[in-house]
């Protein structure tokens, strides 16, 4: 008789695995497949070679337009990796997925911002031939 109760509950819990089990693999196969990449990649080529084309070519007259140019297509390109690589969604449990998304965000805004403050100040600070009275100074060092 013990037998028999412990064999219907791990029937019922067998079936609970198998169901549960069969929602994630469709879950999986929405987030992996080849078409999913395949996008992925064609949206990454291409958001790769426009900021080569704007360089190669001269299209803006300022360098910093064509930066910011860049940038955009790089946050456009995080985006477009999120999306189709990692594969975060709105539909992700518990905000995980929100959260991620503003902590790659604020990473990539220090990670820009300060990159572009260092060049800007090692583009002022370090080049002594280019500022007035450069040359005398580097004569004048110990």
């Amino acid at each position: 008789m013990s037998a028999h109760p412990h064999h219907a509950a791990h029937g019922a819990g067998h079936d609970h695995h198998d169901h549960h089990g069969h929602h994630g693999h469709e879950d999986h196969a929405d987030h992996g497949s080849l078409k999913t990449y395949a996008i992925g990649f064609v949206l990454s080529v291409i958001l790769t070679a426009i900021p080569f084309w704007l360089v190669m070519n001269k299209t803006f007259d300022k360098s910093s337009t064509t930066a910011l140019v860049i940038l955009a297509f790089a946050a456009v390109q995080i985006v477009v990796h999120m999306v189709y690589f990692l594969h975060m969604n709105t539909r992700a449990e518990g905000g995980w997925s929100l959260l991620a998304l503003v902590f790659t965000l604020v990473l990539v805004v220090i990670t820009l911002s300060g990159s572009i403050w260092v060049m800007y100040h090692l583009n002022t600070n370090m080049m002594p031939g280019m500022a007035p009275g450069g040359a005398h100074q580097m004569h004048q060092m110990p």
